[in-house]
């Protein structure tokens, strides 16, 4: 078996066969697009209320949007993803070129600034400061069928115990389709035959809104706008919430994964660049005061739950945050008395651990909507008669 100079197999390795998608490249006729590249992003920052919009919307506007994962494009990694995937058997039309001009030509100090490359900001007309900006899901399309895990000295759940050479470690991770559906692939020992799987599920790790300040945040930690928050429940059909900051939104995306664990331990979880189909609403003050109650950081609703979040360093805290949210959602939403939605929360709620990686951690609850259906039908009778008729 031959073997390059990163102690890598050089046979290609088996891929799912999905289409490259480049920049520009198969996108919908007519649709609202807009692609990475040094015009279009921040590489370690998130945009601030100064950054002008590379981007104007209505409200209601849906908007495909090209994002790149910064794994193979980090100096840890050469800082050539060409170089970097090919060592793993990529072939060069696979590599992706906005990956490539990125690390090549957009700036980023290593030592100041995050990882994480983003998309925007994009303006959405007539979002206002006590505004709920939605970012509903409809498609999430992997550009390229591989991806890395990465885990790096001195970061993840472990610092200072892993990686044990105390250099990175990137495994990387083909994506293969088994019995009908894309699976990760991992070895089970380096260069060996057998192999682990685990399923794609796609989501943006970065999802958020500017905040009302003159310096761009670092992207790792995430905050009340949103930001690096790692929820993995923000699949396709879902939105996210977010209370608006400034004048427009200026809404960012960034940091795809193919897939990832509660907790993203190592520091990284299966990290790929994707193509997002993304609705922008703007929900009025009043009605999402009506809806939720105040929100005051990232909340999620997908087909099953309400998902408040909890944020802080410190992850016990982090757990207090996300159960008053919780509680200020029931409560507020309907009408239920504080110790008794005390009571449902500890005996029907999941707490889940976002991350605990990104600086600040996370922690997000899974209230049921199901479990509140008589109490949503009374208070909202033209919504239960509209989800009865179908």
């Amino acid at each position: 078996m031959n073997t390059n100079r990163y102690g890598l197999t050089t046979e290609r390795p088996t891929f799912a066969p999905l289409p490259i998608l480049q920049s520009g490249e198969g996108v919908p006729d007519g649709a609202t697009y807009l692609p990475a590249g040094p015009d279009t992003i921040l590489w370690g920052r998130l945009p601030c209320r100064t950054d002008a919009p590379v981007l104007s919307i209505a409200s209601g506007e849906t908007v495909v949007i090209d994002t790149v994962s910064h794994e193979g494009t980090l100096p840890d990694q050469g800082q050539d993803p060409a170089a970097f995937f090919a060592s793993h058997g990529v072939a060069d039309g696979a590599v992706l070129r906005d990956a490539i001009e990125i690390a090549a030509h957009c700036p980023r100090d290593p030592a100041l600034d995050g990882p994480h490359i983003v998309t925007g900001p994009i303006r959405v007309e007539g979002a206002r400061p006590g505004d709920l900006l939605a970012i509903t899901v409809e498609r999430l399309q992997p550009r390229v069928p591989y991806g890395v895990i990465s885990n790096r000295h001195g970061k993840g759940a472990l610092p200072g115990e892993l990686p044990r050479s105390g250099s990175t470690v990137s495994v990387f991770t083909p994506v293969e389709e088994r019995d009908g559906r894309l699976v990760g692939t991992l070895p089970v020992v380096e260069g060996g035959p057998r192999t682990v799987t685990l399923p794609i599920a796609p989501f943006l790790g970065t999802m958020g809104v500017a905040p009302a300040s003159d310096e761009r945040p670092h992207s790792v930690p995430p905050a009340a706008y949103g930001g690096n928050i790692d929820v993995k429940l923000l699949v396709e059909g879902t939105t996210l919430y977010l209370p608006v900051q400034v004048e427009g939104a200026l809404a960012f995306v960034g940091d795809p994964h193919f897939a990832q664990g509660d907790g993203e331990v190592a520091l990284t979880a299966l990290e790929a660049s994707l193509r997002a189909t993304l609705r922008f609403d703007v929900v009025p003050r009043e009605a999402a005061l009506a809806a939720f109650g105040e929100v005051t950081g990232p909340l999620v609703r997908t087909p099953e739950y309400l998902v408040p979040t909890g944020l802080d360093p410190d992850l016990g805290e982090a757990m207090r945050g996300a159960v008053r949210a919780a509680l200020s959602l029931i409560r507020s939403r309907w009408g239920m008395e504080e110790h008794l939605a005390y009571a449902y929360l500890s005996a029907a709620t999941d707490f889940d651990v976002s991350q605990v990686v990104d600086i600040t951690a996370g922690v997000h609850a899974r209230i049921r909507i199901a479990d509140f259906a008589g109490v949503e039908s009374a208070r909202f009778p033209e919504q239960a008669e509209e989800a009865r008729r179908g």
